[in-house]
């Protein structure tokens, strides 16, 4: 099992880009808010976030191989769990279903997080902590805004028992804390 330290080396090794590095430390620290929340091991959650994009650059070419790679470079380092979670996030090319609860929390943390820096990056807000939960939900209803693909992987979280509402205002209020830190 590797520890929180060396995913972190090893997200750097293979990640060059510091905005991916960024959203997957925002994506670890949500993951572990919702898996305190649902009473799950919020070490093993939070780092299965950390390191759910260690193989995107590698793989931006050919989106269907992503999570194959990454199966590869976590194997014996995260439980299988994790890695099928971090395989799920490619379902749509892989045999990977999302069906678990880490699955699918995985899944709406990602494009949650996406959703929400692209609002933030793309209005006139100066940064996150100008965001509110109403202009976020908002945007996540109007169609001109968010795609409905965007919309289905968010709205996962109904499926693990946290209603939107309530998985926007922890996803909000974490990237504020995190914002400063990252």
């Amino acid at each position: 099992m590797i520890y929180r330290k060396e995913a972190l080396t090893l997200i750097k090794r293979y990640t060059k880009s510091e905005s991916l590095i960024q959203k997957s430390l925002i994506v670890e620290a949500i993951l572990k808010k919702i898996a305190k929340i649902l009473g799950r091991n919020e070490e093993l959650w939070g780092l299965t976030g950390l390191l759910h994009k260690i193989d995107y650059e590698y793989t931006i070419e050919e989106p269907e191989k992503r999570g194959i790679f990454a199966a590869q470079l976590l194997d014996g380092l995260l439980p299988e769990n994790c890695i099928n979670a971090i395989k799920s996030i490619n379902y749509q090319h892989l045999d990977n279903v999302p069906s678990t609860s880490l699955d699918k929390t995985l899944i709406a943390t990602v494009a949650v997080t996406d959703f929400i820096l692209d609002i933030v990056n793309s209005s006139s807000l100066n940064n996150i902590s100008e965001s509110d939960l109403n202009m976020i939900k908002n945007k996540l209803y109007d169609s001109n805004h968010t795609n409905i693909n965007i919309r289905k992987r968010i709205l996962l979280c109904n499926d693990v028992g946290i209603n939107i509402k309530d998985f926007l205002q922890i996803s909000i209020d974490t990237l504020k804390e995190v914002s400063d830190k990252i």
